[in-house]
């Protein structure tokens, strides 16, 4: 069965100037629609698809999204078919981003000689760093005091009206254009890969980002709160000139390759389109500063009375749960494709419902999103959970708790059992990397305060003694270990945990 790709905007892609950059615009939809990394008449031969060919509806083959959003910076070449495009910037440096109308004639005239709005955002691609975002942030604002993560370049921007940057949120700006006149705007990201890399020995692999901008109409109020159009792309930023060295090293690879192993890969193109995608969604934090905890010099760490009872310090909120549900409805399901990086294979299940997804079987899933990605799919679906490779459960200990102990001790000479009932709560801390750094930024996070707080972390030995805790001793513990945590405080709000 052949397929051929129509470009309907090929006329409005040459009147916008780009010219010598058409075929460069082809790389978000060959990334869309996946082209060439499967044969479709092989995937519509399959047992699922034998019944209803019309999941792929005529109506989406030649879909127009209002906006389009054209990132100047080259794709990277070492980049699979299957794959989303990953693009290389700069610390720093300024990159357009070009804001095209791409509205059919007649279509959303109420936004006809109005401005639109439009939120730009740098987020985690990494799921597990999505979920402790606003830690990560925080962090980053503690070690670059006064910084942001994203600017907009004012002077060389065009077209844009009212541009702001919230101070509290370092990783995003808006401002207000007019789809019918040219509009560019200037970003720059401050962070770079490998400042949200657990750091182990050099040369750590910098976690990829998102640029993601999400646009908004006015409502009846005036308010710029109805969603038109989102759309991100992937990026890796590098410090200056960095991004330049590794795209010529992948280009180096790549001719290294041969004829056949160069077609399992995307081409680079010279600009990045930002692929449609769900609006991101708007979560309000409690508390949006970091609060240290501490009150005395021993026993520091605000846990309330009685060593932490549940109504007085709450759990850190657990990871956003996004399991898929046989209840979900088709465009739910699109959305939850989006959210779980299986933007690629959103064309193939547009039809499908949450309970049409959960019915496909591991054999299924691998035919027809490949063994990589398909393994990946199957086991979101399932909702399977990775193990952590360690867990052990701590508990503060506080002036409190000791007269408690001593209350026991006396009264355990006169009865049997505990007669005074108290209740202590543990907390528990998972190990993945099972290393000292690890284990301060989990202490750090549960108590809400900075890892640079925590001067160092010793284990109570024999006699008495204070042991530093190292990689190898954490390589060591039980599992379900349980420890009573102390503090010891020192000069500039910096303290020593001890582990009994």
């Amino acid at each position: 069965m052949a397929w051929a790709l129509k470009l309907p905007l090929a006329d409005e892609v040459i009147e916008s100037g780009l010219v010598q950059d058409f075929d460069a615009s082809l790389s978000g939809i060959g990334q869309e629609l996946g082209a060439g990394a499967y044969s479709m008449s092989d995937v519509l031969a399959l047992p699922i698809f034998k019944q209803e060919e019309s999941s792929l509806p005529p109506d989406n083959e030649n879909k127009i999204l209002p906006f389009q959003y054209v990132l100047c910076a080259a794709t990277s070449p070492a980049v699979k078919l299957h794959d989303e495009t990953l693009t290389y910037l700069n610390q720093g440096q300024s990159y357009e981003i070009r804001m095209l109308d791409n509205r059919k004639l007649g279509e959303l005239p109420e936004i006809n000689g109005k401005l639109v709005k439009s939120i730009f955002r740098v987020v985690f691609h990494d799921r597990r760093l999505q979920y402790t975002e606003h830690q990560q942030l925080e962090g980053w604002r503690w070690n670059r005091p006064g910084d942001r993560i994203l600017d907009i370049d004012i002077p060389m921007s065009v077209g844009i009206i009212d541009p702001r940057a919230n101070p509290t949120q370092l990783n995003t700006v808006e401002f207000l254009w007019d789809p019918a006149k040219r509009t560019s705007v200037f970003i720059q990201v401050h962070c770079i890969s490998t400042e949200f890399t657990m750091r182990k020995h050099g040369g750590e692999k910098g976690v990829p980002f998102r640029v993601q901008i999400d646009t908004f109409k006015e409502n009846e109020n005036g308010e710029y709160t109805e969603h038109l159009h989102s759309a991100s792309c992937q990026i890796k930023v590098f410090k200056p000139k960095g991004a330049d060295r590794k795209q010529k090293t992948d280009r180096e690879k790549m001719e290294k390759r041969t004829p056949h192993e160069k077609e399992k890969y995307q081409p680079s193109y010279e600009t990045t389109i930002l692929t449609e995608c769900s609006p991101w969604p708007e979560i309000t934090y409690v508390n949006n500063s970091p609060s240290p905890g501490f009150n005395s010099s021993h026993s520091s760490f605000s846990l309330g009375e009685g060593n932490g009872s549940p109504n007085h310090q709450p759990e850190p909120p657990p990871p956003v749960t996004d399991n898929l549900l046989p209840t979900t409805t088709p465009q739910e399901a699109q959305q939850w494709l989006h959210r779980n990086r299986f933007s690629t294979f959103t064309r193939l299940f547009t039809n499908f419902s949450g309970a049409d997804l959960l019915k496909l079987t591991r054999d299924d899933v691998i035919q027809i999103c490949g063994p990589a990605d398909g393994i990946r799919l199957f086991n979101a679906l399932k909702g399977r959970m990775v193990r952590p490779r360690l867990t052990i459960y701590v508990c503060q200990e506080s002036l409190q708790l000791r007269e408690q102990q001593q209350q026991q001790q006396q009264q355990q000479k006169h009865e049997d059992g505990d007669s005074n009932g108290t209740f202590f709560v543990y907390h528990a801390i998972y190990l993945e990397e099972l290393t000292a750094v690890e284990l301060t930024e989990k202490i750090a996070q549960l108590f809400s305060i900075s890892p640079r707080q925590i001067s160092q972390i010793y284990k109570q030995g024999p006699t008495g003694i204070h042991v530093l805790i190292s990689d190898e001793m954490i390589q060591n513990f039980q599992e379900e270990a349980c420890f009573i945590l102390d503090t010891m405080k020192e000069t500039n709000d910096s303290y020593h945990i001890i582990l009994k």
